[in-house]
Protein backbone atom coordinates (compact mmCIF):
# COMPACT_ATOMS: atom_id res chain seq x y z
CA UNK A 1 0.00 0.00 0.00
CA UNK A 2 1.46 3.52 -1.13
CA UNK A 3 0.84 6.05 1.39
CA UNK A 4 0.72 10.55 0.60
CA UNK A 5 1.48 12.85 3.59
CA UNK A 6 -0.64 15.75 2.60
CA UNK A 7 -0.49 19.61 3.81
CA UNK A 8 -2.94 21.70 4.63
CA UNK A 9 -2.03 24.93 5.68
CA UNK A 10 -4.79 26.88 6.37
CA UNK A 11 -5.82 30.36 7.90
CA UNK A 12 -6.38 29.68 11.52
CA UNK A 13 -4.23 26.10 11.61
CA UNK A 14 -2.01 23.88 9.78
CA UNK A 15 -2.70 20.32 9.43
CA UNK A 16 -0.96 17.15 8.16
CA UNK A 17 -2.52 13.90 6.90
CA UNK A 18 -0.89 10.68 5.45
CA UNK A 19 -3.63 8.87 2.88
CA UNK A 20 -3.53 5.10 1.45
CA UNK A 21 -4.03 4.63 -2.30
CA UNK A 22 -7.24 3.98 -1.15
CA UNK A 23 -8.33 7.39 -0.84
CA UNK A 24 -8.30 6.22 3.53
CA UNK A 25 -7.14 8.49 5.68
CA UNK A 26 -3.90 6.67 8.32
CA UNK A 27 -3.43 9.82 10.43
CA UNK A 28 -4.02 13.37 10.82
CA UNK A 29 -2.58 15.92 12.93
CA UNK A 30 -3.59 19.57 13.39
CA UNK A 31 -2.41 22.66 15.18
CA UNK A 32 -3.74 26.44 15.52
CA UNK A 33 -1.23 29.02 15.03
CA UNK A 34 -0.96 32.60 16.44
CA UNK A 35 -3.56 35.12 14.57
CA UNK A 36 -1.99 39.03 14.49
CA UNK A 37 -4.38 41.68 14.29
CA UNK A 38 -2.29 45.01 13.99
CA UNK A 39 -5.10 47.22 13.72
CA UNK A 40 -9.15 47.11 12.78
CA UNK A 41 -9.30 45.46 9.18
CA UNK A 42 -5.58 44.32 9.34
CA UNK A 43 -4.78 40.45 9.68
CA UNK A 44 -1.25 39.21 9.34
CA UNK A 45 0.69 35.97 10.36
CA UNK A 46 4.46 35.36 11.54
CA UNK A 47 5.30 33.11 8.57
CA UNK A 48 7.95 31.12 10.79
CA UNK A 49 4.31 30.27 13.08
CA UNK A 50 3.33 28.93 9.75
CA UNK A 51 6.18 27.00 8.79
CA UNK A 52 6.87 25.35 12.63
CA UNK A 53 3.01 24.25 13.01
CA UNK A 54 3.16 22.81 9.48
CA UNK A 55 6.42 20.96 10.21
CA UNK A 56 5.56 19.79 13.91
CA UNK A 57 2.12 18.28 12.63
CA UNK A 58 3.49 16.77 9.47
CA UNK A 59 6.00 14.57 11.82
CA UNK A 60 3.46 14.03 14.27
CA UNK A 61 1.23 12.45 11.31
CA UNK A 62 4.20 10.34 9.81
CA UNK A 63 4.73 9.51 13.86
CA UNK A 64 1.28 8.27 14.19
CA UNK A 65 0.76 6.31 10.98
CA UNK A 66 4.08 4.65 11.88
CA UNK A 67 5.66 5.42 8.34
CA UNK A 68 8.95 6.87 7.78
CA UNK A 69 9.74 9.07 4.96
CA UNK A 70 11.13 6.68 2.46
CA UNK A 71 7.47 4.97 3.19
CA UNK A 72 5.81 8.07 1.68
CA UNK A 73 5.47 8.31 -2.34
CA UNK A 74 4.49 11.60 -2.47
CA UNK A 75 4.13 14.95 -0.88
CA UNK A 76 1.13 17.42 -1.68
CA UNK A 77 0.35 21.11 -0.33
CA UNK A 78 -2.90 22.68 -0.17
CA UNK A 79 -2.47 26.31 1.91
CA UNK A 80 -4.75 29.48 2.14
CA UNK A 81 -4.35 31.63 -1.12
CA UNK A 82 -3.63 35.06 -1.75
CA UNK A 83 -1.83 35.66 1.74
CA UNK A 84 1.08 37.71 0.98
CA UNK A 85 4.66 36.92 2.31
CA UNK A 86 8.29 37.92 1.26
CA UNK A 87 11.67 36.79 2.34
CA UNK A 88 15.37 36.75 1.48
CA UNK A 89 16.68 34.73 -0.79
CA UNK A 90 19.94 34.43 0.86
CA UNK A 91 18.97 34.42 4.43
CA UNK A 92 15.49 32.50 4.07
CA UNK A 93 14.38 35.42 6.60
CA UNK A 94 10.87 37.10 6.14
CA UNK A 95 11.00 40.67 5.76
CA UNK A 96 7.69 41.11 7.67
CA UNK A 97 4.78 39.44 8.79
CA UNK A 98 2.65 37.86 6.43
CA UNK A 99 -0.28 39.99 4.75
CA UNK A 100 -3.68 37.31 5.14
CA UNK A 101 -6.44 37.10 2.26
CA UNK A 102 -8.54 38.63 5.13
CA UNK A 103 -6.79 41.70 5.17
CA UNK A 104 -8.36 44.80 4.37
CA UNK A 105 -5.29 47.75 4.54
CA UNK A 106 -4.93 48.17 0.64
CA UNK A 107 -8.91 48.91 0.42
CA UNK A 108 -7.59 52.81 -0.68
CA UNK A 109 -5.41 51.52 -3.09
CA UNK A 110 -7.70 50.03 -4.70
CA UNK A 111 -10.65 52.57 -4.63
CA UNK A 112 -7.49 54.44 -6.41
CA UNK A 113 -7.65 51.71 -8.89
CA UNK A 114 -10.88 51.83 -9.96
CA UNK A 115 -10.82 55.67 -10.47
CA UNK A 116 -8.51 55.31 -12.54
CA UNK A 117 -10.65 52.90 -14.59
CA UNK A 118 -7.97 49.82 -14.09
CA UNK A 119 -11.26 47.28 -13.05
CA UNK A 120 -11.92 46.22 -16.26
CA UNK A 121 -8.14 45.65 -17.98
CA UNK A 122 -7.33 43.66 -14.72
CA UNK A 123 -10.66 41.77 -14.53
CA UNK A 124 -9.80 40.99 -18.68
CA UNK A 125 -6.71 39.29 -17.46
CA UNK A 126 -7.04 37.31 -13.87
CA UNK A 127 -10.79 36.86 -13.65
CA UNK A 128 -10.44 39.21 -10.46
CA UNK A 129 -12.20 42.38 -8.94
CA UNK A 130 -9.83 44.62 -7.39
CA UNK A 131 -10.32 43.84 -3.63
CA UNK A 132 -7.89 43.74 -1.09
CA UNK A 133 -8.63 40.28 -1.12
CA UNK A 134 -5.64 39.29 -3.69
CA UNK A 135 -1.93 39.36 -3.31
CA UNK A 136 -0.70 42.40 -5.56
CA UNK A 137 -2.12 45.26 -3.35
CA UNK A 138 -0.38 43.68 -0.37
CA UNK A 139 2.61 42.85 -1.98
CA UNK A 140 2.75 46.64 -3.57
CA UNK A 141 2.26 47.53 0.22
CA UNK A 142 4.99 45.74 1.71
CA UNK A 143 7.55 46.85 -1.08
CA UNK A 144 6.43 50.65 -0.59
CA UNK A 145 5.94 51.13 3.44
CA UNK A 146 9.17 49.34 4.53
CA UNK A 147 12.20 51.38 3.90
CA UNK A 148 14.69 50.01 1.55
CA UNK A 149 12.50 47.02 0.76
CA UNK A 150 11.88 47.96 -3.01
CA UNK A 151 15.55 48.61 -3.96
CA UNK A 152 16.32 45.04 -2.20
CA UNK A 153 13.37 43.73 -4.59
CA UNK A 154 15.05 45.77 -7.58
CA UNK A 155 18.38 43.87 -7.34
CA UNK A 156 16.82 40.60 -7.04
CA UNK A 157 17.52 39.74 -3.00
CA UNK A 158 14.16 39.19 -2.02
CA UNK A 159 11.48 36.32 -3.21
CA UNK A 160 6.87 36.50 -3.13
CA UNK A 161 5.46 33.83 -2.39
CA UNK A 162 1.38 32.71 -1.32
CA UNK A 163 2.10 30.01 1.81
CA UNK A 164 2.51 27.59 -0.97
CA UNK A 165 5.98 28.81 -2.55
CA UNK A 166 6.99 29.63 0.88
CA UNK A 167 6.49 26.37 2.56
CA UNK A 168 7.76 24.77 -1.01
CA UNK A 169 11.29 27.21 -0.38
CA UNK A 170 11.71 25.96 3.49
CA UNK A 171 10.76 21.87 2.53
CA UNK A 172 13.16 21.67 0.08
CA UNK A 173 16.06 23.59 1.80
CA UNK A 174 15.80 26.75 -0.36
CA UNK A 175 16.11 24.45 -3.30
CA UNK A 176 12.39 25.68 -4.78
CA UNK A 177 10.98 28.89 -5.54
CA UNK A 178 7.40 27.47 -7.52
CA UNK A 179 3.66 28.03 -6.99
CA UNK A 180 0.95 26.00 -9.39
CA UNK A 181 -1.45 27.88 -11.59
CA UNK A 182 -4.47 27.92 -9.31
CA UNK A 183 -2.37 30.19 -6.67
CA UNK A 184 -0.71 32.13 -9.40
CA UNK A 185 -4.27 33.10 -10.84
CA UNK A 186 -5.26 34.46 -7.43
CA UNK A 187 -2.32 36.87 -7.26
CA UNK A 188 -3.91 39.49 -9.52
CA UNK A 189 -0.24 39.71 -11.20
CA UNK A 190 -1.42 36.13 -13.80
CA UNK A 191 -2.85 36.42 -16.68
CA UNK A 192 -5.33 32.79 -16.90
CA UNK A 193 -5.50 33.37 -20.47
CA UNK A 194 -1.93 33.43 -21.40
CA UNK A 195 -0.89 31.77 -18.59
CA UNK A 196 1.77 33.79 -18.07
CA UNK A 197 2.91 36.62 -15.20
CA UNK A 198 1.77 39.53 -17.23
CA UNK A 199 3.63 42.49 -17.92
CA UNK A 200 1.67 45.00 -18.19
CA UNK A 201 -0.22 44.21 -14.04
CA UNK A 202 3.25 44.03 -13.03
CA UNK A 203 3.82 47.95 -14.01
CA UNK A 204 0.56 48.49 -12.92
CA UNK A 205 1.40 47.25 -9.49
CA UNK A 206 5.20 48.16 -9.46
CA UNK A 207 6.17 44.82 -9.14
CA UNK A 208 9.59 43.45 -10.28
CA UNK A 209 9.43 40.41 -11.87
CA UNK A 210 12.15 39.14 -9.89
CA UNK A 211 10.41 38.35 -6.92
CA UNK A 212 8.31 35.87 -8.72
CA UNK A 213 8.29 32.11 -8.51
CA UNK A 214 7.88 29.73 -11.60
CA UNK A 215 4.61 28.70 -12.18
CA UNK A 216 3.94 25.17 -12.65
CA UNK A 217 1.23 22.65 -13.38
CA UNK A 218 -0.46 21.43 -10.04
CA UNK A 219 0.03 17.65 -10.48
CA UNK A 220 4.37 18.29 -11.43
CA UNK A 221 7.42 16.54 -9.89
CA UNK A 222 8.66 20.16 -8.13
CA UNK A 223 11.38 18.60 -6.64
CA UNK A 224 12.28 16.89 -2.87
CA UNK A 225 12.42 17.66 0.57
CA UNK A 226 15.94 18.26 2.57
CA UNK A 227 16.76 14.95 3.95
CA UNK A 228 17.12 16.70 7.11
CA UNK A 229 13.58 17.93 6.79
CA UNK A 230 12.08 14.36 7.65
CA UNK A 231 15.06 11.96 7.86
CA UNK A 232 15.14 11.30 3.91
CA UNK A 233 13.78 13.13 0.69
CA UNK A 234 10.11 12.95 -0.27
CA UNK A 235 8.78 13.39 -3.59
CA UNK A 236 6.83 17.45 -3.65
CA UNK A 237 4.26 16.97 -6.50
CA UNK A 238 1.43 18.35 -6.01
CA UNK A 239 0.06 22.03 -5.14
CA UNK A 240 -3.02 23.50 -5.00
CA UNK A 241 -4.61 26.71 -3.67
CA UNK A 242 -6.66 24.75 -0.95
CA UNK A 243 -10.30 25.93 -2.93
CA UNK A 244 -9.01 24.54 -5.73
CA UNK A 245 -7.90 21.41 -4.09
CA UNK A 246 -10.78 21.09 -2.29
CA UNK A 247 -12.89 21.13 -5.76
CA UNK A 248 -10.56 18.16 -7.15
CA UNK A 249 -10.71 16.18 -3.74
CA UNK A 250 -14.25 16.29 -3.70
CA UNK A 251 -14.19 14.89 -7.64
CA UNK A 252 -15.38 17.48 -9.34
CA UNK A 253 -14.17 16.73 -12.40
CA UNK A 254 -16.56 17.80 -15.02
CA UNK A 255 -17.98 20.78 -15.89
CA UNK A 256 -20.88 21.53 -14.11
CA UNK A 257 -20.28 20.18 -10.89
CA UNK A 258 -19.65 22.23 -7.60
CA UNK A 259 -18.85 22.48 -4.25
CA UNK A 260 -18.75 24.35 -0.95
CA UNK A 261 -15.49 24.09 1.55
CA UNK A 262 -16.94 25.77 4.93
CA UNK A 263 -13.78 27.00 6.65
CA UNK A 264 -13.24 29.70 8.04
CA UNK A 265 -14.48 31.66 5.13
CA UNK A 266 -16.83 29.71 2.65
CA UNK A 267 -15.73 29.22 -0.59
CA UNK A 268 -18.28 27.65 -3.61
CA UNK A 269 -16.53 26.47 -6.92
CA UNK A 270 -17.98 25.37 -10.03
CA UNK A 271 -16.31 23.97 -12.62
CA UNK A 272 -16.29 25.33 -16.06
CA UNK A 273 -14.49 23.25 -18.10
CA UNK A 274 -12.10 24.66 -20.87
CA UNK A 275 -13.97 27.74 -20.92
CA UNK A 276 -13.03 30.95 -18.60
CA UNK A 277 -16.65 32.36 -17.77
CA UNK A 278 -16.70 36.08 -17.44
CA UNK A 279 -18.80 36.79 -14.44
CA UNK A 280 -21.86 39.55 -14.52
CA UNK A 281 -23.06 39.06 -10.64
CA UNK A 282 -19.66 39.52 -8.99
CA UNK A 283 -18.18 36.10 -8.91
CA UNK A 284 -14.55 35.36 -9.92
CA UNK A 285 -13.41 33.13 -12.76
CA UNK A 286 -10.49 31.33 -11.37
CA UNK A 287 -8.31 28.74 -12.36
CA UNK A 288 -8.88 25.34 -11.80
CA UNK A 289 -5.91 22.91 -9.99
CA UNK A 290 -4.30 21.16 -13.32
CA UNK A 291 -3.39 17.43 -13.35
CA UNK A 292 -3.23 17.63 -17.17
CA UNK A 293 -2.03 19.79 -20.04
CA UNK A 294 -5.07 21.79 -20.77
CA UNK A 295 -6.12 24.28 -18.24
CA UNK A 296 -9.40 24.49 -16.50
CA UNK A 297 -11.55 26.76 -15.33
CA UNK A 298 -13.85 27.49 -12.63
CA UNK A 299 -16.44 30.30 -11.34
CA UNK A 300 -15.47 30.87 -7.61
CA UNK A 301 -17.61 32.88 -4.70
CA UNK A 302 -15.40 34.04 -1.92
CA UNK A 303 -17.66 34.88 1.55
CA UNK A 304 -14.50 36.09 3.92
CA UNK A 305 -16.44 34.86 7.23
CA UNK A 306 -17.96 31.55 7.74
CA UNK A 307 -16.45 29.19 10.75
CA UNK A 308 -14.66 32.35 11.83
CA UNK A 309 -18.01 33.33 13.31
CA UNK A 310 -18.22 30.86 15.24
CA UNK A 311 -14.96 31.38 16.72
CA UNK A 312 -16.41 34.71 17.51
CA UNK A 313 -19.56 33.71 19.53
CA UNK A 314 -16.10 31.03 21.46
CA UNK A 315 -13.37 33.92 21.92
CA UNK A 316 -14.78 37.54 21.05
CA UNK A 317 -18.34 36.54 22.90
CA UNK A 318 -17.88 33.91 24.87
CA UNK A 319 -21.03 32.55 24.73
CA UNK A 320 -19.45 28.79 23.75
CA UNK A 321 -16.32 27.47 25.34
CA UNK A 322 -15.81 25.11 22.69
CA UNK A 323 -16.60 25.16 18.57
CA UNK A 324 -18.24 21.65 18.42
CA UNK A 325 -20.64 23.20 21.39
CA UNK A 326 -22.29 25.48 18.57
CA UNK A 327 -24.68 23.05 16.87
CA UNK A 328 -25.91 21.90 20.01
CA UNK A 329 -26.73 25.67 21.19
CA UNK A 330 -28.18 26.35 18.32
CA UNK A 331 -30.57 23.80 17.67
CA UNK A 332 -31.96 24.57 21.25
CA UNK A 333 -34.54 27.22 19.60
CA UNK A 334 -36.58 25.87 16.86
CA UNK A 335 -35.43 29.29 15.06
CA UNK A 336 -33.37 32.60 15.59
CA UNK A 337 -36.23 34.35 16.89
CA UNK A 338 -35.83 37.22 13.74
CA UNK A 339 -32.35 37.91 14.52
CA UNK A 340 -30.04 38.33 11.37
CA UNK A 341 -26.57 38.52 11.90
CA UNK A 342 -23.88 39.56 9.34
CA UNK A 343 -20.70 38.57 10.08
CA UNK A 344 -18.82 41.18 7.76
CA UNK A 345 -16.02 41.53 10.20
CA UNK A 346 -13.57 41.73 7.56
CA UNK A 347 -15.90 43.28 4.83
CA UNK A 348 -17.77 42.02 2.19
CA UNK A 349 -16.65 39.24 -0.69
CA UNK A 350 -18.71 37.99 -3.33
CA UNK A 351 -21.19 38.90 -4.84
CA UNK A 352 -20.87 42.28 -2.92
CA UNK A 353 -16.89 43.23 -2.81
CA UNK A 354 -17.52 45.85 -0.18
CA UNK A 355 -14.35 46.24 1.72
CA UNK A 356 -16.00 49.11 4.26
CA UNK A 357 -19.12 46.77 5.36
CA UNK A 358 -18.68 45.61 8.69
CA UNK A 359 -20.35 43.44 11.46
CA UNK A 360 -23.93 43.81 12.13
CA UNK A 361 -26.86 41.83 14.35
CA UNK A 362 -30.38 43.11 14.04
CA UNK A 363 -33.65 41.93 15.15
CA UNK A 364 -32.63 41.80 18.74
CA UNK A 365 -35.34 41.97 22.02
CA UNK A 366 -35.34 40.95 25.21
CA UNK A 367 -36.48 37.62 24.88
CA UNK A 368 -33.15 36.99 22.30
CA UNK A 369 -31.18 34.72 24.14
CA UNK A 370 -27.38 33.49 22.92
CA UNK A 371 -29.12 30.51 21.55
CA UNK A 372 -31.06 32.78 19.30
CA UNK A 373 -27.27 34.48 18.47
CA UNK A 374 -26.13 31.12 17.70
CA UNK A 375 -28.57 30.27 15.56
CA UNK A 376 -28.25 33.24 13.50
CA UNK A 377 -24.47 32.90 13.14
CA UNK A 378 -24.72 29.45 11.63
CA UNK A 379 -27.69 30.74 9.22
CA UNK A 380 -25.53 33.40 8.14
CA UNK A 381 -23.16 31.07 6.66
CA UNK A 382 -25.68 29.28 4.82
CA UNK A 383 -27.60 32.84 3.59
CA UNK A 384 -24.17 34.03 2.22
CA UNK A 385 -23.31 30.53 0.20
CA UNK A 386 -26.88 31.20 -0.80
CA UNK A 387 -26.39 34.41 -2.60
CA UNK A 388 -23.41 32.84 -4.08
CA UNK A 389 -25.00 29.75 -5.42
CA UNK A 390 -27.48 32.40 -6.76
CA UNK A 391 -25.24 34.06 -8.96
CA UNK A 392 -23.36 30.88 -10.09
CA UNK A 393 -26.27 29.74 -11.65
CA UNK A 394 -26.74 32.90 -13.56
CA UNK A 395 -23.88 33.39 -14.80
CA UNK A 396 -23.08 30.00 -15.89
CA UNK A 397 -26.58 29.44 -17.66
CA UNK A 398 -27.01 26.43 -15.24
CA UNK A 399 -29.15 24.79 -12.35
CA UNK A 400 -27.07 22.29 -10.28
CA UNK A 401 -28.90 18.96 -9.70
CA UNK A 402 -26.62 18.96 -5.91
CA UNK A 403 -23.96 20.51 -4.22
CA UNK A 404 -21.19 18.80 -3.04
CA UNK A 405 -19.70 19.91 0.93
CA UNK A 406 -16.62 20.12 2.75
CA UNK A 407 -14.39 21.98 5.31
CA UNK A 408 -14.61 21.51 9.35
CA UNK A 409 -18.11 23.37 9.67
CA UNK A 410 -19.44 21.12 7.48
CA UNK A 411 -19.80 18.11 9.83
CA UNK A 412 -22.95 20.12 11.48
CA UNK A 413 -25.82 18.48 10.28
CA UNK A 414 -28.10 21.82 11.60
CA UNK A 415 -25.98 23.99 9.40
CA UNK A 416 -25.89 21.68 6.44
CA UNK A 417 -30.01 20.91 6.88
CA UNK A 418 -30.69 24.46 6.77
CA UNK A 419 -28.43 24.93 3.91
CA UNK A 420 -30.17 22.48 1.68
CA UNK A 421 -33.32 24.10 3.21
CA UNK A 422 -32.48 27.65 1.87
CA UNK A 423 -30.71 26.59 -1.27
CA UNK A 424 -33.85 24.24 -2.79
CA UNK A 425 -31.21 21.58 -3.81
CA UNK A 426 -29.66 18.56 -1.83
CA UNK A 427 -26.65 18.76 0.12
CA UNK A 428 -24.37 16.13 -0.51
CA UNK A 429 -21.30 15.59 2.25
CA UNK A 430 -18.71 12.91 1.17
CA UNK A 431 -17.37 9.65 3.79
CA UNK A 432 -14.03 11.59 3.43
CA UNK A 433 -14.63 15.48 4.90
CA UNK A 434 -10.82 16.47 4.25
CA UNK A 435 -11.17 16.77 0.77
CA UNK A 436 -8.63 19.64 0.67
CA UNK A 437 -6.11 18.04 1.78
CA UNK A 438 -7.14 14.40 0.24
CA UNK A 439 -7.00 17.04 -3.14
CA UNK A 440 -3.54 17.90 -2.82
CA UNK A 441 -3.06 13.95 -2.05
CA UNK A 442 -4.34 13.22 -5.61
CA UNK A 443 -2.27 15.55 -7.32
CA UNK A 444 0.77 14.45 -5.62
CA UNK A 445 0.17 10.85 -6.34
CA UNK A 446 -0.98 11.27 -10.06
CA UNK A 447 2.20 13.22 -10.52
CA UNK A 448 3.94 9.74 -9.02
CA UNK A 449 2.28 6.89 -10.55
CA UNK A 450 0.21 6.33 -7.04
CA UNK A 451 -3.23 6.48 -9.38
CA UNK A 452 -3.44 6.56 -13.10
CA UNK A 453 -6.24 8.94 -13.92
CA UNK A 454 -9.14 11.59 -12.29
CA UNK A 455 -11.25 8.38 -12.98
CA UNK A 456 -9.74 6.37 -10.98
CA UNK A 457 -9.95 8.96 -8.49
CA UNK A 458 -13.90 9.66 -9.12
CA UNK A 459 -14.44 5.76 -8.51
CA UNK A 460 -13.14 6.69 -4.73
CA UNK A 461 -15.53 9.06 -4.08
CA UNK A 462 -18.43 8.15 -2.01
CA UNK A 463 -21.45 9.46 0.01
CA UNK A 464 -21.23 9.97 3.42
CA UNK A 465 -24.68 12.16 4.04
CA UNK A 466 -27.48 13.26 2.46
CA UNK A 467 -29.55 16.33 3.42
CA UNK A 468 -32.93 17.00 1.06
CA UNK A 469 -34.65 20.17 0.87
CA UNK A 470 -37.22 20.20 3.50
CA UNK A 471 -38.75 23.94 3.92
CA UNK A 472 -41.03 25.22 1.55
CA UNK A 473 -39.63 27.73 -1.14
CA UNK A 474 -42.03 30.51 -0.13
CA UNK A 475 -40.65 29.56 3.45
CA UNK A 476 -37.10 30.03 2.14
CA UNK A 477 -37.50 33.53 -0.37
CA UNK A 478 -39.22 35.15 3.13
CA UNK A 479 -35.91 34.34 4.76
CA UNK A 480 -33.73 35.02 1.86
CA UNK A 481 -35.60 39.02 2.05
CA UNK A 482 -34.71 39.23 5.73
CA UNK A 483 -31.37 38.64 4.95
CA UNK A 484 -31.33 41.17 2.17
CA UNK A 485 -32.62 43.55 4.40
CA UNK A 486 -29.98 43.10 7.32
CA UNK A 487 -27.41 42.83 4.84
CA UNK A 488 -28.58 46.69 3.58
CA UNK A 489 -27.41 47.80 7.01
CA UNK A 490 -23.48 46.14 6.87
CA UNK A 491 -23.31 47.60 3.46
CA UNK A 492 -20.22 50.90 3.31
CA UNK A 493 -20.40 51.27 7.39
CA UNK A 494 -16.44 52.64 7.16
CA UNK A 495 -16.70 55.91 5.75
CA UNK A 496 -13.42 55.86 2.92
Amino acid sequence: MKHILALDQGTTSSRAIVFAEDGSMRAMAQQEFRQIFPHPGWVEHDPEDIWASQLQVARRALAQAGLKAADIAALGIANQRETTIVWERKSGKPVHNAIVWQDRRTAAACDSLKRRDRTEAVRSKTGLVLDPYFSATKLAWLLDSIPGLRLQAERGELAFGTVDSWLAWKLSGGALHVTDVSNASRTMLYNIHADAWDEGLLALFRIPRSLLPQVLPSSHLYGESAKRIFGAPIPIAGIAGDQQAALFGQACHAPGMAKNTYGTGCFMLLNTGAKAVPSAKGLLTTRCAQSGAKPRYALEGSVFVAGAVVQWLRDGLGIIRASNEVEALAASVVDAGGVYLVPAFAGLGAPHWDAYARGTMLGITRGTTRAHIARAALEAIAFQSAEVLQSMQQDAGIRLKELRVDGGAAINGMLMQFQADILGVPVVRPKVLETTALGAAYLAGLATGVWKDTAEIGRQWAVGRRFEPAMNRAEARARMAGWARALERAKHWIER
